[in-house]
């Protein structure tokens, strides 16, 4: 199955989103944010009235991860909060003296 994935990403010019062969750190990430989506909000909050009412859901969870939802990994930082920090940086280090 892999190798058709790649084949057809290579055929559509597409850049695969995973890593080299044999890491799987890209993957490890991706599904801890999945069990944490499906733990939190949909286990949690089933049965749904329609796909509607998932995807409403699913927007409001996705905004609470990353405004307000405080992560270990970033020093019980937000991702927002991370971001706005690298890019402040990055505008500073830019800046003409």
């Amino acid at each position: 199955a892999s190798q058709s994935y790649f084949a057809l990403t290579t055929q559509y010019g597409i850049t695969p989103s995973m890593s080299r062969r044999a890491n799987p750190y890209d993957n490890a990430m991706a599904e801890s944010v999945n069990g944490a989506y499906k733990t939190e909000l949909v286990w949690r909050r089933r049965p749904f009235a329609d796909l509607k009412d998932l995807e409403l859901a699913t927007f409001r969870w996705v905004s609470w991860w990353n405004s307000k939802r405080l992560h270990q990994s970033l020093g019980y930082r937000t991702p927002e909060a991370v971001e706005t920090e690298y890019h402040q940086h990055q505008a500073a280090q830019a800046a003409p003296l």
